[in-house]
């Protein structure tokens, strides 16, 4: 089946410059690609720097003159995340642009992070949150967007609020939905606490749809020997034009969200087609479990808690 393209333009983005999670492989390598082919200069903090070289000669085969170089992060390190945030601060450039991108997804028994949390609580959201904390002064001084990638997960579940660990009665698709959840809150509070306390900072949200990205593949470093049955699906539909995305239209949500001078602050972007699962990039509804204040208040407190995190107001 034929498809038709779907794409956007990106503008001219030189003298900005721009940090992406999780861009070592599938939509975040694809976002770094144009990013640097707008004339980005692009930071890819990645965990495994074998990869990270493997994707920086990828993007150099399309923009042979892209400003682009790796640095070591392991968002489920909260150790990790703190001399990244320390190194950048060091080199003291402004960041313009922030793709908070990397993620996990339902590793099949439970799993945690060097600090001991649910790895997917952990690593989609509290690694991203104490990120944030580390460059914000950096953030204010490039007056930043901020965009946050979520998941159709997030249209439903809640925080377990009791639990946020899942250390009793581990459900993972449940704790990948609340960490997609926690994600958006944060993204979201972020631009509020920006407007309450002059940061200059915009934050918005994005999600992919559905497509044949790596999230369900085999990662035996997840417990996940092999393909899941969803991801096969996925990628058969999808090379069919049936509903789905590809993994080069499951960027554009992000590359609209963090790029375009007509995105929102506070919006979330995502898929225009049927059920939001693939199709042209647009803004959406928020979600009904984003939509509370004090919901997100309540999870900034407490991501500040566990990672040990304050994000100062002035």
């Amino acid at each position: 089946m034929s498809r038709t393209r779907i794409d956007l333009t990106v503008p001219d983005l030189s003298g900005r410059r721009a940090v992406i999670t999780g861009a070592s492989d599938g939509m975040g390598l694809a976002m770094a690609t144009r990013l640097a082919a707008a004339g980005a200069e692009v930071i890819l903090p990645v965990r495994n720097l074998r990869k990270g070289e493997s994707a920086i000669t990828t993007i150099r085969q399309t923009v042979p003159r892209a400003n682009v170089s790796l640095r070591s992060l392991d968002l489920s390190s909260l150790d990790s995340v703190a001399t990244l945030g320390a190194n950048l601060r060091g080199e003291g450039h402004p960041i313009h642009l922030l793709i908070n991108n990397a993620g996990v997804m339902t590793p099949p028994d439970r799993q945690t992070t060097a600090d001991g949390f649910e790895l997917q609580f952990g690593t989609n959201h509290l690694g991203h949150f104490a990120l944030v904390g580390h460059l914000l002064p950096l953030l204010r001084a490039g007056r930043a967007r901020v965009t946050s990638q979520v998941s159709i997960a997030a249209r439903r579940g809640a925080i377990n609020w009791d639990d946020p660990n899942w250390e009793r009665g581990y459900r993972g698709q449940r704790a990948y939905s609340q960490s997609k959840i926690a994600f958006g809150l944060f993204g979201l509070e972020l631009d509020r606490r920006s407007k309450a306390h002059g940061w200059g900072i915009t934050s918005n949200l994005a999600h992919p749809g559905v497509a044949p990205t790596s999230l369900l593949a085999a990662r035996p470093e997840l417990g996940r020997g092999q393909d899941t049955p969803q991801v096969r699906l996925i990628r058969a539909l999808s090379a069919r034009g049936i509903l789905l995305g590809t993994v080069e239209t499951a960027q554009l949500p992000a590359l609209m969200a963090a790029t375009s001078p007509d995105a929102k602050a506070g919006a979330l972007y995502g898929p225009s087609g049927p059920g939001h699962l693939g199709g042209p990039p647009a803004e959406q509804r928020l979600y009904s479990p984003l939509r509370s204040t004090n919901d997100a208040a309540r999870i900034w407190d407490l991501s500040e808690q566990l990672t040990r995190t304050t994000i100062p107001t002035a």
